[in-house]
């Protein structure tokens, strides 16, 4: 921590309305240079608002913002952006066609005249580049490049354009697991070269490592600011949802090994991608699907649901599957996918038609759809899972992300499924909703069903399954249980293939 940090920005009593929702009242808060100031908050607690406030792509509607003991008000981001406040989200704004060069210089390359001098402007690029010890190729195709070195260019963009206060907005959610220690090196690396740093996260481990003060936001209140020191898991946990923290994994009852299988897989293969796949799953059995990302484990899930071609043998209860996603949907599997806005949603549509969607059939009659029973359905459906909502005919888009997630359970519960499939179920969701899921899953493999789990997050893993097969290159390496189910047995078999 920054011995000599000063005070940049001061927020007194800010507030914030979207007509009549109030997103964030009576914010008072400061945030200094050579420091990592975290926001934590459950989804809708304000904290993302809160960012955006600051950059300028919100306005307030009560309180005053403070810039070098000097009273501002930002319409737009380009305005905060003439006084170096600048966010990065984890939706990048770049150019992926363009080249990192491109995408650094844009609207500040040298000129000599009325003409752009590419040689001055790839020495200034680079001096950037070396100053704050970012290195990336400059001829190298932006949308080539991974995620950790897309943010590194959006970095470099904003350090280009002198930028004093830099806002990430949940950095590491597209992240691999193993490229998320960079990314915070990298943050730490910005405070000590004297930046502001704003560090909006649902990742409390990454909150505790990384930031040097930290603001809890609940209910868009100012709940406390403090050092980072004198926080815990425990504690944060409590600040954000008001309540205790107990054991945050549900007890699930061992499954019946003498079961008859829910799902049989053998041999699935797919030329390239993984091979000789096969498992069983039995009725209440929660078995997780482990591995680096890329190690197949998606693309082992998708097969299953008939989403991707596939060869092998799959078989629900017994009997073959068939071969197209209808038919498999039809025989008791649903799917929670990996990312619910690019697979799982239609976010301007309604709740209630997200819901029902795959559902139609069996809503239906001699005399077509019944509404009645439609929405009577959607709504137990919506209770099971203790979704916050105000209206059906709300879109999907207009809930914070966990209750995005909880309309996926809803869809799938609706179902009755033999076999779920939940592809990172909890990515991009607060620790509160994380507890919602959690126990939705509980039930699930309560009532015999089956579930497969995938899940970058180690201890989600070991916290919900019976049984681990661990993935690594599209094979399965490694099967764990019981007392071999280890974090450190967990990683040598994921790294044993790479």
């Amino acid at each position: 921590m920054a011995s000599d940090a000063e005070t940049l920005l001061t927020l007194s009593g800010v507030g914030k309305s979207f007509g009549g929702t109030v997103a964030l009242q009576g914010i008072d808060l400061a945030v200094q240079t050579g420091r990592v100031h975290a926001f934590v908050g459950e989804n809708g607690a304000g904290k993302s608002t809160l960012g955006k406030l600051i950059v300028g792509v919100h306005e307030p509607s009560a309180g005053a913002i403070t810039l070098d003991n000097t009273p501002v008000h930002f319409a737009s981001p380009a305005q905060a952006l003439e006084r170096g406040l600048v966010a990065i989200s984890q939706e990048l704004s770049l150019m992926p066609q363009r080249s990192v060069l491109d995408n650094i210089a844009l609207g500040r390359e040298m000129t000599r005249g009325p003409f752009v001098d590419d040689r001055a402007t790839r020495a200034h690029v680079q001096a950037l580049m070396d100053r704050h010890d970012m290195q990336i190729a400059l001829d190298a195709r932006v949308g080539d490049l991974s995620v950790v070195e897309r943010q590194k260019v959006e970095i470099l963009r904003a350090l280009g354009r002198d930028a004093r206060l830099i806002v990430f907005d949940e950095p590491t959610a597209r992240l691999p697991s193993d490229q998320v220690a960079p990314l915070l090196a990298l943050v730490r690396s910005l405070a000590a070269a004297g930046k502001a740093v704003i560090y909006v996260s649902h990742f409390l481990d990454e909150i505790l490592e990384v930031s040097d003060t930290v603001t809890i936001l609940r209910n868009g209140e100012h709940i406390r600011t403090g050092p980072t020191a004198r926080e815990t898991r425990e504690t944060l946990v409590e600040g954000v949802t008001g309540r205790v923290l107990g054991d945050q994994y549900p007890d699930i009852a061992p499954p019946d090994r003498a079961a008859a299988p829910v799902l049989s897989v053998t041999g699935l293969a797919r030329r390239g991608v993984f091979s000789d796949v096969s498992f069983d799953i039995r009725p209440g059995e929660v078995l997780g699907l482990a591995g680096l990302v890329g190690s197949g484990r998606s693309e082992i899930a998708r097969a299953i649901l008939g989403a991707d071609p596939a060869e092998g043998d799959i078989r629900l209860n017994g009997a073959l599957a068939g071969a197209s996603i209808a038919d498999r949907l039809a025989g008791g599997i649903a799917m929670i996918p990996e990312s619910r806005r690019d697979d799982g949603l239609m976010m301007g549509r309604p709740i209630f038609e997200n819901v029902a969607l795959p559902h139609l059939r069996q809503l239906s009659g001699a005399l077509g759809l019944n509404r009645r029973q439609e929405r009577d359905e959607v709504t137990r459906a919506c209770a099971a899972t203790e979704m916050k909502y105000a209206a059906l005919d709300d879109p999907a888009e207009a809930l914070s992300g966990g209750n995005q997630q909880k309309i996926l359970f809803a869809r799938a519960a609706m179902g009755d499924p033999v076999l779920l499939i939940a592809d990172e179920p909890t990515r991009g969701v607060d620790v509160g909703a994380k507890q919602s899921i959690y126990n939705q899953i509980a039930t699930l493999a309560a009532s015999g069903k089956a579930v497969l789990l995938i899940s970058s997050e180690i201890e989600e893993i070991m916290g919900l399954c019976h049984r681990v097969l661990v993935v690594s290159r599209g094979r399965i390496v490694g099967e764990l249980a019981d007392t071999a189910l280890t974090e450190n047995a967990l990683m040598t078999a994921a790294f044993s293939g790479t």
